[in-house]
């Protein structure tokens, strides 16, 4: 049966002829309320969106035959993606088509910043000539900051060094390799700060960066400063950079996204010093014609070959590979999220290493989802595909090792981060009931599970610990599900792996971490 596409947002022509190329049936009908496009829904394998159509898990309830969601775009917020996978649905974005596109528009911004280009429009179109109140700046010699400096970012820094610019650039994923490559000056947040004569954000809104342009933050930045978000909003505190615009510190502002949108109202609004547009940064037609081609193509290909690209929700993998693949790949997630969760240097090299039986799967799909799992806490974006490139563009370097079994176990991964100061390694396995299990931290043996809330306690190994821990926890009313101890020696250095029930408040955090003995404690989620 041929396979049938709704496409409900507005996209190019181009896609419509790519999937009638590909032997997928069309419908175009942009502009459905809810109710219509709920109603018909039932009808489709796939289902080509933009921003506007809100995939909900009440829509999903009516979609019978939904194979797959194609999203023209890198934002995926409008899609409930724990629902499409509960229901088997391929969730795909295009990460990579509008990348230029935004670099662009922040430099664009930047330059209407330096020459108050719409204040000076908007005075000349009102029969005024006033040379002397649009006095503006150079951006050549200046320094540019740029906060996150993966795709975007590096393509933004690229353009700034062609405008003979310095450029410094913050991220903690990328490399001092990367970083000589792309031709800028790694540096720590701080640093940036005080040296930046203009600031662009291109970073994902992650609970690390929330905010990071804080009042704080904002009163660390070089006087005269100008600042542009192009990325998300949320990364500045709307307010206080009013106030900062305000006292005069930052010169200027330029912002493409908001904490609310559509912005009916905001803080920054009325600033002479402040420009705003409407989350343009996509919009060109060379952007969105790049991924209305490429989500027709890669839907086309799921429907009719069943190829998987650029998926948010699940591995490249063939439907016979899928039984024995699938617990590995939770392992090998888990043991990258472990280590992301506890790695805040910047990465220089991962290594997986395959013992055994498990070297003769497609390790090429479990190393994607590792490093999926080992990004995630800092890139919300960040898939299972997409996963080696996001790398790659940090210049974190990925070695992946097969040998025999050597051990106890049919089949074992670890998985080693290399930073600068330090390397942390963990391993483990899928025991026959189908379970990820954690085996090895650090090269000291436990065992335990993967579970929603866990904490994870480093410690010399001295007498009353576990009491003292536990205590912490009862007094708190924190219930201990499972409790897993290992030491490499009597006396010497020892790890907790704690699974508990709900959230672990951070006073209590707070307190196991000033135990005596205690040298690290750590909530993480799974």
């Amino acid at each position: 049966m041929t396979p049938r596409v709704l496409i409900s947002d507005k996209l190019s022509p181009a896609a419509v002829a790519i999937f009638k190329e590909r032997g997928v049936e069309v419908d175009v009908k942009p502009g459905l309320d809810k109710d219509e496009l709920a109603r018909i829904i039932g009808e489709y394998d796939g289902l080509a969106i933009r921003s506007a159509t809100k995939v909900t898990a009440k829509l999903l309830e009516q979609a019978k035959k939904l194979k797959v969601v194609g999203r023209a775009g890198i934002g995926v917020d409008n899609v409930d993606i724990p629902a499409a996978t509960g229901r088997g649905i391929i969730v795909m974005n295009t990460p990579f088509g509008n990348s230029i596109t935004t670099a662009e528009h922040a430099i664009a911004l930047m330059f209407a910043l330096a020459r108050q280009i719409p204040a000076a429009d908007a005075s000349t179109q009102a029969g005024k000539w006033e040379k002397n109140r649009f006095m503006g700046v150079e951006l050549t010699g200046k320094t540019l900051g740029v906060i996150g400096c993966g795709n975007i970012g590096s393509i933004a820094a690229a353009r700034g060094i062609g405008l003979k610019m310095r450029v410094v650039a913050y991220d903690p994923f990328l490399s001092a390799e990367r970083a000589g490559e792309i031709g800028v000056e790694k540096v720590e947040l701080n640093d940036l700060l005080a040296r930046a004569d203009f600031i662009t954000l291109h970073t994902p809104l992650t609970a690390q960066t929330k905010n990071i342009l804080s009042a704080e933050n904002l009163a660390r930045t070089k006087k005269g400063v100008r600042i542009v978000n192009c990325a998300r909003g949320g990364l500045v505190d709307e307010a206080a950079l009013r106030a900062a615009l305000d006292g005069g510190h930052v010169a200027g502002a330029a912002f493409d996204v908001f904490v609310e949108e559509p912005a009916a109202a905001n803080p920054l609004f009325g600033h002479s010093n402040f420009i705003a547009t409407p989350h343009l940064g996509a919009s060109t037609s060379e952007a969105q014609e790049n991924v209305a081609l490429q989500v027709a193509e890669q839907m086309s290909d799921y429907l009719i070959r069943g190829a998987i690209t650029n998926a948010v929700n699940f591995p490249s993998i063939t439907a016979e590979e899928a039984p024995k693949l699938k617990p590995f790949i939770a392992l090998a997630e888990g043991l990258g999220s472990f280590a992301g969760q506890l790695t805040q240097a910047p990465i220089d090299k991962v290594t997986i290493t395959y013992e055994g039986a498990v070297a003769d799967l497609k390790i090429k799909a479990l190393t994607s989802a590792a490093i999926a799992g080992l990004l995630r806490p800092s890139l919300v974006d960040v898939n299972v595909v997409s996963a080696p490139s996001l790398a790659a563009h940090r210049g974190i370097v990925i070695e992946e090792m097969t040998r025999a079994a050597e051990g106890d176990y049919e089949s074992f991964i670890t998985l080693s981060v290399a930073t600068a100061d330090q390397t942390r390694s963990i391993g483990g396995t899928v025991f026959h009931d189908g379970k990820p299990r954690i085996l090895a931290i650090k090269g000291i043996k436990v065992d335990a599970e993967f579970t929603p809330s866990m904490i994870y306690v480093t410690n010399d190994d001295k007498p009353g610990f576990i009491g003292r821990f536990a205590s912490v926890l009862g007094d708190a009313g924190v219930n201990i599900a499972t409790f897993a101890l290992g030491r490499d020696e009597p006396g010497g250095s020892a790890i907790a792996l704690v699974s508990i029930d709900g959230e672990a408040p951070p006073q209590v955090l707070d307190k196991v971490g000033k135990l005596k003995g205690v040298r690290q404690a750590t909530a993480l989620h799974f």
